[in-house]
């Protein structure tokens, strides 16, 4: 809550965030997080420390604690031309520096607050979010990611929607790999690789050809 209230101290105008007082979210927010109760096997708990998972209020928290955390990352990264990306709990970044000094500023960061866990990679190419980024020669390359655990089940071809929703997966599909696939070598293999999973799901030959002609258009 400490870090709460620094972040709308340095957003507030005339003391308010919108409508809203300062001293009024603050309230809400205790409200949330000292009030949090849930029944299990018939008893009823009261959490005592941290806040709902998949609440709205502990996600907006959530960032705005990673927010203050990161700074110093993001200020380092600056300094250095590196490139620094999070998104919720995942961060992407980029360097110039050799390993071991890259290694010192992130064990600086995991010491910071012993709460947060740190789990990193550092290689030519890592996988971030979707997206695997590779570094060649200077140059960075993207191309889709897919989880080992990752199963090609999709919308069946059979089920009971409209027509539009089937020709709309595929199009969204091969949109999404033109956007992140940098070289055309990666974008053929991930249309393959939706192809399959169309057939798997008994998508019609004729009919996924149509649509893969239809995005072309």
């Amino acid at each position: 809550l400490h870090t709460l209230m620094r972040f709308l101290e340095k957003n507030s105008h005339h003391g308010k965030i919108g409508t809203l007082s300062i001293a009024g979210i603050m309230r809400m927010a205790r409200l949330i997080l000292d009030t949090n109760c849930f029944a299990y096997d018939n008893k009823y708990y009261q959490q005592t420390r941290g806040g709902a998972m998949g609440s709205a209020f502990t996600q907006v928290l959530a960032n705005i604690y990673m927010y203050e955390w990161e700074q110093d990352l993001i200020k380092h990264q600056a300094i250095h031309n590196g490139v620094y990306e999070r998104y919720i709990d995942d961060i992407f970044m980029t360097t110039n520096q050799s390993i071991d000094e890259i290694k010192i500023e992130l064990e600086k960061a995991a010491n910071k607050d012993m709460n947060i866990k740190i789990h990193y990679e550092i290689d030519t190419s890592v996988n971030f979010l979707d997206v695997t980024i590779t570094n060649e020669n200077g140059q960075l390359k993207t191309s889709l990611y897919h989880k080992p655990t990752t199963e090609p089940y999709i919308l069946l071809y059979t089920s009971d929607n409209p027509r539009h929703v089937h020709r709309n997966i595929q199009f969204a599909a091969l949109l999404r790999a033109a956007r992140i696939c940098s070289d055309l070598h990666d974008f053929n293999r991930e249309r393959i690789h939706i192809d399959m999973s169309l057939l798997l799901n008994n998508y019609p030959p004729n009919f996924i050809r149509n649509q893969f002609n239809r995005f072309f258009q």
